[in-house]
């Protein structure tokens, strides 16, 4: 599968690449470039989504560190679950 680059540098998503990422116009992702030199592109999960993804054991809310750090995990971890198959 290939897409087309245009003179502003903008693409479009072919529509099974749209459908596996359960993307629609207006939604928006997130790029990745691994170590590896392989790129990865990732629907942005809304915020109400992550609710309870941070666990922990002290009373005060995680830093917004935390919170990064659990938001990249998750997308790296997505990403490996993906090339398993």
């Amino acid at each position: 599968m290939e897409a087309k680059i245009t003179a502003k540098g903008q693409m479009t998503l072919p529509k099974p690449v749209r459908d596996y990422l359960h993307v629609k116009a207006g939604d928006r992702v997130k790029i990745f470039i691994m170590p590896d030199g392989h790129v990865v592109l990732l629907p942005v999960i809304p915020v109400s989504a992550l609710k309870g993804s941070v666990k922990s054991r002290r009373r005060r809310p995680p830093t917004i560190g935390e919170m990064d750090k659990a938001v990249r995990d998750g997308a790296v971890a997505r990403y490996l679950r993906a090339t398993d198959r």
